[in-house]
């Protein structure tokens, strides 16, 4: 009866895994065409950050669920104690870094409201220093999302630095102008009419409204995703462990 039992928790595990490896190989051949496609894919990709930093955080995924997938089928069908405990010790590994930027994540909340991010913008916006990493990671963003400031347009009056180095003579930075198309390479209406602050030549809505609707559609699906992943981590690691103790 015994004998049976881990048989069948054998081929379980070993179907388990198969389906992580095939998942693991599914978003790595996906990554690696996105990125040597001679089509012209990769170009648009990499025209906008969001996207290009997706590709990589699929390609890492990918290959961590197929090393993953690959460890455990092998170590479930050989019944090979080794390749068992490493597959049981990365997913332990994997789960407790979730656990903690979980973790993390709560105690920082009040990190990510919009008095935070207005008062770090208005006092450290250096507007088009793309030698300084907060400006221009700044900049992307309102570029990328087509937007400007945290609140709007009216926060850089309350950026001291940004106002000296633009003598004030300039009401928001080039990255809150509208483009056609909006990208870093899409063409300004007019930039001087947007540098006065003129409506009709410069994005008026704030980023973290922007930021925030964006992915609001995806926060209950990021939530459901996280937790069955964690399940999933979770009988990954049982199984491992009866399935070692079970191996003579």
């Amino acid at each position: 009866m015994e004998g049976d039992c881990l048989s069948c928790m054998k081929y379980l595990m070993f179907i388990f895994n198969f389906f992580i490896f095939l998942g693991g190989a599914c978003l790595l051949g996906i990554g690696i065409w996105v990125m040597v496609d001679p089509t012209g894919f990769r170009e648009i990709v990499a025209a906008n950050p969001l996207l290009i930093t997706g590709v990589y955080i699929l390609l890492a995924m990918g290959g961590l669920l197929f090393l993953l997938g690959f460890l455990g089928c092998c170590g479930a069908i050989r019944e090979n104690k080794c390749l068992l405990l490493f597959f049981f010790l990365f997913i332990l590994i994997i789960f407790l870094a979730e656990l903690s930027a979980a973790i993390l994540a709560f105690i920082f909340r009040e990190n990510l409201t919009r008095e935070f991010f207005t008062k770090e913008l208005t006092k450290h916006y250096q507007g088009n220093n793309d030698t300084d990493v907060f400006s221009a990671t700044w900049n992307s963003v309102m570029i990328t999302f087509g937007c400007c400031g945290v609140n709007g347009p009216e926060d850089f009056k309350f950026a001291p630095i940004f106002r000296l180095l633009t003598l004030d003579s300039e009401e928001v930075p080039e990255a809150c102008c509208r483009r056609e198309p909006q990208t870093r390479d899409g063409l300004l209406l007019s930039r001087e009419d947007c540098l006065l602050g003129r409506d009709l030549f410069l994005n008026k809505q704030g980023c973290y409204t922007v930021i925030l609707n964006a992915f609001e559609t995806y926060v209950y699906l990021a939530g459901a995703l996280a937790i069955g992943v964690l399940a999933i981590e979770l009988f990954a690691m049982i199984f491992a462990m009866c399935l070692f103790r079970g191996i003579q």
